[in-house]
């Protein structure tokens, strides 16, 4: 069992730069970058609906589930994306992979379930190259680049009150960089000559702060329907934020000059969120939920990455989503004991834009296959994604993205007394 806990730690150890380049989305220039889902990807596969809670899967988007876990489970997601951007003068393509999340769990007692984990929280990725006259009539090129990211290292605990009733509490530690470049130089002078120098404006963003996630989870019947119902609630905190600007001169990639402009901390917000659930179905056969999650992003303004055009609103995100299982126990028939699921996700994130709001939709696919001793329910779920964001109205860009995920769930029993040794 101490080689089992220390490789699982080593294995969270090893993933500490969870959070870089793991999106090519413009939008992750503003604020902390674009916030990942940050549960598993069985769930994913539904939408993003966190209500349902079983013996098997962590649930990390609700930490009373964990008073749930029956066997150890050991679980590691990943994810490939293709982007497709369009504007009105112009498309583009990009691919991105990263890292969702690490995680072990533990059924401390009967009662007691216990969680940690490491998962990248939000990533911010972008090159954009541009082309534009100043008011000498000199010929300027652009380019924007960005990278990084938070990563969020979390302990939680899951207690169940009774048969119906369970409660969780989650803490998570932010930490990580961020980068943000725009990099100008002159191209022709008017004249037909070129600058050797380039221009480069340098911001790093280092940030740190703690959040909590506190839920209840109710187990009940209606009729002959199993019932799953629950309330997640992650109070505001407020992160430190640390600003490194510099107005650099290159030549040649080397820099010839550097002046700080910036160089300064403050506090952020980190929004207060509340998120509501509701599903019902028959147990290890089906499984249909909804889930609501408002998000207080009007708070985000405090951000040091912000411009004229920019500005954020409350967030409001809708999902709906679920499973079903022909036959978990078939002897005769493998396909019978595949979950498929699906589900389907529309939110406003929050960040608006030329007086535009940000939107995101998408819809889900996924499958739980199975594998090795049936006794252990360990399984590999892989899902996909399809969806868009953004606009190409008021000047913005429409970005579409097709997402395939992966992720495994590993379980056996590690706290169990044995009868012979």
């Amino acid at each position: 069992m101490i080689k089992k806990i220390f490789f699982s730690l080593s294995l969270l150890c090893g993933t500490a730069a969870l959070a870089q380049q793991g999106n090519a989305s413009p939008y992750s220039y503003y604020g902390i970058g674009n916030v990942n889902y940050n549960g598993t990807n069985e769930y994913k596969a539904m939408g993003g609906t966190n209500v349902y809670a079983d013996s098997i899967h962590i649930n990390l988007k609700n930490p009373a589930s964990f008073a749930k876990l029956k066997r150890t489970t050991f679980s590691l997601g990943a994810t490939a994306t293709s982007y497709n951007f369009k504007n009105d003068v112009s498309s583009d393509k990009a691919n991105r992979q990263t890292i969702d999340y690490v995680a072990v769990g533990l059924p401390i007692t009967k009662k007691l379930g216990v969680v940690f984990g490491l998962l990248p929280f939000s990533n911010v990725g972008y090159k954009i190259n541009g082309e534009g006259t100043n008011p000498q009539g000199q010929k300027i090129n652009s380019r924007y680049e960005g990278n990084g990211g938070i990563n969020k290292a979390f302990l939680g605990a899951g207690y169940e009150i009774n048969n119906n009733f369970s409660v969780g509490v989650n803490a998570g530690y932010h930490f990580g960089n961020t980068k943000n470049d725009l990099y100008t130089n002159i191209t022709d002078l008017g004249d037909g000559t070129s600058l050797q120098n380039i221009t480069r404006e340098y911001r790093k963003l280092h940030y740190s702060g703690f959040s909590f996630d506190l839920s209840a989870q109710y187990f009940g019947k209606f009729k002959d329907y199993d019932v799953q119902a629950n309330v997640t609630y992650s109070p505001e905190t407020k992160w430190t934020n640390e600003n490194l600007t510099q107005i650099q001169i290159l030549n040649v990639n080397q820099i010839v000059d550097q002046t700080t402009i910036i160089d300064a901390s403050k506090n952020i917000t980190n929004p207060q969120a509340l998120s509501m659930g509701l599903g019902f179905g028959k147990n290890l056969k089906w499984f249909v939920g909804g889930q609501y999650t408002f998000t207080q992003n009007s708070k985000l303004s405090d951000s040091w990455n912000n411009t004229s055009i920019a500005n954020y609103e409350n967030s409001n995100r809708f999902s709906v989503g679920g499973f079903y299982i022909p036959k978990y126990n078939s002897f005769t028939s493998y396909f019978d004991r595949i979950v498929y699921r699906a589900g389907f996700k529309y939110e406003n994130t929050g960040l608006v834009l030329n007086d535009k709001s940000i939107n995101d939709m998408a819809v889900n696919a996924g499958f739980g296959f199975p594998i090795g001793d049936p006794r252990k329910f360990t399984n590999l779920n892989i899902g996909v994604e399809y969806g868009s964001r953004g606009t190409k109205n008021n000047g913005l860009t429409k970005e579409n993205y097709f997402s395939v995920y992966v992720g495994f769930s590993l379980n056996d029993l590690w706290f169990q007394r044995r009868r012979f040794d």
